[in-house]
């Protein structure tokens, strides 16, 4: 949109005015400068390896770029020449997934982690008075003591001494170079590794409501730069969890399993704290450069800001309670009405200078460009676009009567585009304006129409009711409630003759045989449409407990696929087990995350649910659904841009403040999973399935919202890719493995642990 411009500046004058400034941070907000990130385009491809390229970054001061792939190598780069100037083989026997350069050795000591769930320390220097070619060399120092894959690894700055790794076993572990460069593999005789920070293998939440007790896997994990103490962890469920390490416990063993220390601060989005699909989980978390925000980025969602206090800006603290009487009807909100202010007059009733009033007028104009888009019915992602500049740019210099108006057109906005969890935010956006005005028929109509969309259609007719009340004229209204009375009417006759028919008796446990289709579609079986409709009705159900599936596929070297015979070439690796039963089998043996039923209630009935951080902002347009690693990072020193990978093959900017894509390239063949911005140029490096590594930089001849500066129509395009997106995230399980292909599986229950492979080649 032309209208709109982006919140750093002009750069000409950020320019000009470096001599006048003198402030330190100038150079750090011309890196990753609007007017650069719109130029940025393919400079490079990096070849040295020969499998996915799974993690990339850079040493502290950007002059080198590490590597590690499915090839199992560590590929050292030089930022200036762009060439290869070493190439490990670590003897991982594994897939490497994230490798790092330990701080303050002089870029000589670097680490990997990898499936094989080992950590490896490696000497550069030991490379030296070898030649090009010879590159087996043994690590310094290995650490088996983790049992499942090590996903993420963190360093401290300034500390050249422990590294941290975090592993689907639930476990964080610190592994200091001073106390030992070995340690027993896991289940040896004589395992007593002491290096377990954090202890969360019974840690996973179903729900905020619910304590954490379930089996968890860490996905990814951070530790903050300006304030080295907060540890930032995710995996396997919705919640990021804040720890400070000056209040973790001593250091243990995995020999028993112990309750999950009590964290500073949980992050969810409010409407995912909610029980929600088990697809939902967190592949990412990062903290900002100035360690005040955290990036999540979700399996099957999207990628979310919050604030790590949650006094500053725009972050709240919310229960679970919070969360259910956002679609609650209350006809008095807190039992205050924020007054509209007054044309001309700011929120402290003093006149308003002569730029807040032209920068007003700018929003009332951008208000006026969302409305006609919601009248029309046209270009509607970029009206929310306009609301989003409005409502998240300027909030504080803008009346609360403008802001109620944006907020109801941005609810409606969202509503026809109804893309995943668009409703969702719907309903926030008509509950603050509520709190502005709460007697506006347009509010409550919109409400109305948001819970219908959730399948919530008892709460959305007291909404449309009351809207009617206050409109008895407004003949749409009149239309939705009797649109609402009928979804109601049908929704409870469903359910009636659901229950005259029954339940089928299902056979005995031992006997049963299950369809792994129905295993995988089951908790993706509702679209967003009826998600907590349907939910309500099967909370209590056991179910979703019944088994557990853990499955990974791996794609050969010719990139998976036949196009032509349409064959898909690789693995598919299983284990399924019964949750209950195999939780409790192992609690008989070394204390496990299962319970009985009746302590789980009693659990459940004494548990107080935490305070938990929601968003601030959403970043939306990527599809993340096929990979667990893919990252979403903050670029630049300033972090005021965020970007993350794609399904598709493309990697998203978006400007942090307000959300708005600022960019969209094509990175990759199949995936693009990670995103690491140069610690000080405008220089960006990205890896995916591709066996390469691509520099990005800002050499563009004209900005663009495309890839390398695209002149010509690009709206469509761009649409066109965020909206495939969104059809891949509704249905993320076809996506990652075709229907037909599952349906030709027939499984028996299996043991806790077993793993099957199966070679998915179709017949």
């Amino acid at each position: 949109m032309e209208m709109l411009s982006f919140h750093d500046g002009n750069i000409t004058n950020l320019i000009n005015s470096r001599t006048l400034d003198v402030r330190s941070d100038v150079n750090h907000r011309l890196q990753m400068h609007s007017s650069l990130v719109q130029r940025l385009s393919h400079e490079r491809e990096l070849e040295g390896h020969q499998g996915c390229v799974n993690t990339v970054a850079w040493n502290s001061k950007g002059s080198l770029l590490i590597s590690g792939s499915d090839d199992t190598r560590i590929n050292v780069w030089s930022y200036s020449s762009r060439e290869l100037l070493h190439s490990i083989e670590t003897g991982h026997s594994h897939n490497i997934f994230c490798t790092k350069f330990v701080p303050e050795t002089s870029d000589e000591l670097v680490v990997s982690g990898a499936g094989d769930a080992e950590v490896r320390v490696f000497n550069l220097s030991h490379l030296k008075e070898r030649g090009r070619e010879e590159n087996d060399i043994s690590p310094s120092a290995l650490f088996q003591c983790h049992t499942k894959r090590v996903k993420k690894l963190a360093v401290e700055v300034g500390n050249p001494n422990v590294v941290w790794s975090a592993s689907e076993d639930g476990t964080l572990r610190q592994h200091d170079f001073r106390e030992g460069a070995s340690c027993p593999p896991a289940g040896s005789s004589n395992q007593e590794c002491r290096n377990i920070l954090l202890d969360l293998r019974c840690g996973a939440k179903k729900s905020l409501a619910d304590p954490p007790k379930q089996s968890f896997a860490l996905k990814s994990c951070d530790i903050s730069s300006t304030r080295p103490h907060l540890l930032l962890v995710g995996g396997s469920d919705a919640f990021a969890r804040l720890y400070d390490r000056r209040m973790l416990p001593p250091l243990s063993s995995c020999r028993n399993k112990s309750s999950p220390p009590p964290c500073v601060n949980y992050f969810c989005p409010m409407h995912l704290s909610i029980r929600g699909p088990s697809s939902w989980h967190l592949t990412h978390v990062a903290f900002s450069p100035d360690g005040e925000e955290v990036l999540i980025n979700y399996s099957g969602e999207h990628a979310y800001l919050m604030d790590v206090n949650p006094a500053r800006g725009s972050g709240m603290q919310y229960t679970a309670g919070d969360a259910l009487k956002l679609f609650s009807f209350n006809s008095v909100l807190n039992g205050v009405e924020l007054k509209p202010s007054v044309s001309g007059v700011s929120r402290n009733g003093f006149p308003m200078k002569k730029n807040i009033s032209a920068l007003v007028d700018k929003c009332r104009k951008l208000v006026k460009f969302a409305e006609k888009c919601l009248v029309e019915d046209t270009d509607v992602h970029y009206g929310i676009e306009a609301c989003n500049e409005v409502l998240e740019g300027h909030g504080q210099e803008i009346g609360t009567k403008l802001m109620q108006e944006c907020l109801c057109i941005r609810a409606a906005l969202l509503l026809k585009r109804k893309w995943k969890n668009d409703a969702h935010m719907a309903a926030r956006d008509c509950h603050r304006a509520r709190k502005i005005d709460s007697s506006s028929s347009r509010t409550l109509s919109c409400m109305a129409e948001a819970l219908s969309q959730l399948g919530k259609h008892k709460e959305a007719l007291e909404f449309a009711t009351a809207a009617l009340l206050l409109a008895p004229s407004d003949s749409e209204v009149a239309e939705r409630v009797e649109n609402i009375k009928k979804q109601l009417s049908a929704a409870e006759g469903e359910k009636s003759i659901k229950a005259k028919e029954g339940a089928p008796k299902s056979e005995s446990p031992a006997g049963r045989v299950l369809s792994l289709s129905d295993i995988l579609y089951r908790s993706e079986a509702n679209s967003d449409a009826s998600q907590d409709g349907a939910r309500s009705e099967r909370e209590d159900s056991d179910y979703d407990e019944d088994l557990e599936l853990d499955f990974e596929t791996s794609l050969s070297g010719d990139e998976g696929r036949d196009v032509e015979s349409n064959f898909l070439h690789g693995s598919l690796n299983l284990r399924i087990h019964r949750r209950e039963e195999s939780a409790t089998e192992t609690s008989r043996t070394s204390g496990s995350c299962g319970s009985s039923t009746t302590s789980s209630l009693k659990d459940r009935s004494t548990y107080q649910p935490e305070m938990v951080i929601d968003m601030k902002q959403r970043f939306v347009g990527h599809c993340n659904v096929g990979t667990d690693i893919k990252q979403a990072s903050f670029l630049g020193q300033r972090g005021e841009y965020v970007a993350s990978g794609s399904d598709d093959g493309r990697w998203f900017i978006w400007e942090k403040k307000t959300g708005r894509l600022i960019k969209m390239l094509i990175g990759d063949e199949s995936v693009v999973n990670c995103i690491q911005c140069h610690p000080f140029d405008c220089v960006v490096a990205t890896s995916g399935i591709d066996n390469t590594i691509k520099i990005w930089t800002p050499t563009a001849s004209v900005p663009s919202i495309v890839a390398g500066g695209a002149a010509g129509p690009e709206t469509a395009n761009v649409l066109d890719a965020m909206e495939k997106n969104q059809q891949t995230l509704c249905h993320n399980r076809e996506a990652m493995l075709p229907f037909e292909l599952l349906e030709r599986f027939r499984v028996h229950e299996f043991t806790e642990g077993s793993l099957h492979p199966f070679e998915c080649t179709q017949s």
